[in-house]
């Protein structure tokens, strides 16, 4: 069971690469760009992948690479639906089970769609019970409306805002603010210590999740990584960059995962602006 923070010490965030950063390659490019580049560890997303559900496989990698498991990310996307069975529930148990093979002190899910109308009544619950008998943090994740022209449909229960809801943990993914378009700033202020976990990316406020590079969208990246790394934040997570490379080349890929890193260190480690 990962041993609990000691709020009274000083916390400075890791700095992790989500496996779907590399994708389409899997969880084995996803370790040895991490360890090429620099990265303080990996986040697992829990896909196809053969080795992402594996926790031995996962092991291998992470003690040849030298890197921690920082998360494992659950496999509760719409694209996920048949990893780790079609059943809600078991996919949730299946990757804290995984989490606590591999070490890792998070788990990232997703919040309920609206037709998994039983699995919404439990969740707030089932996510607590879980947390409580497990030790490891279940962070919800924020998500966004869907939007078709003026339509916007709630795809999500019991809602896609994890700020009013009961969570003891939450992950803020700054791709889905930007889709959202909601304030990453006032939610993470809101959240306070509930902010367990923080999906770096950006995104410029249109109707795709885009996963851009930080930097290269309208999300206040710089400043949210500022104000969590303040000794008073009581932030006590990680930082993990979850962008999309899925059309750059291996060349590319290597250059935008690098900036990425690059500014995740310079706004995390900058001096105070007064």
């Amino acid at each position: 069971m990962p041993a609990p923070a000691d709020p009274a010490s000083p916390h400075e965030p890791r700095v992790g690469l989500s496996s779907s950063s590399v994708y389409p390659d899997g969880c084995a490019t996803a370790f040895a760009t991490a360890q090429r580049l620099g990265y303080d560890g990996v986040e697992v997303m829990v896909w196809t992948d053969p080795v992402s559900q594996d926790a031995a496989a996962i092991r291998a990698l992470s003690e040849r690479h030298g890197l921690p498991v920082l998360a494992v990310h659950a496999p509760t996307l719409l694209v996920t639906q048949r990893v780790f069975g079609p059943d809600p529930w078991p996919k949730v148990d299946r990757s804290v089970e995984l989490a606590l093979a591999v070490g890792a002190p998070t788990v990232v899910v997703h919040p309920p769609f609206r037709w998994q109308k039983d699995y919404a009544e439990e969740f707030t619950d089932g996510v607590a019970l879980r947390e409580h008998d497990s030790g490891v943090r279940i962070a919800v994740e924020n998500m966004y409306p869907w939007r078709a022209g003026r339509r916007e449909l709630m795809a999500y229960l019991p809602g896609w805002d994890p700020v009013d809801q009961p969570y003891d943990h939450v992950t803020l993914d700054l791709s889905h603010t930007a889709t959202a378009q909601s304030d990453a700033l006032a939610q993470a202020a809101a959240l306070g210590p509930r902010l367990a976990h923080v999906h770096l990316a950006d995104g410029s406020g249109s109707t795709r999740d885009e996963h851009l590079v930080p930097g290269r969208g309208g999300q206040p990246c710089a400043e949210l990584l500022e104000r969590i790394a303040a000794p008073d934040s009581g932030f006590r997570g990680d930082v993990v960059v979850e962008v999309s490379t899925r059309k750059a080349g291996p060349a590319q890929r290597e250059v935008d995962l690098a900036e990425s890193l690059a500014f995740a260190r310079l706004h995390l480690f900058a001096p105070p602006t007064t």
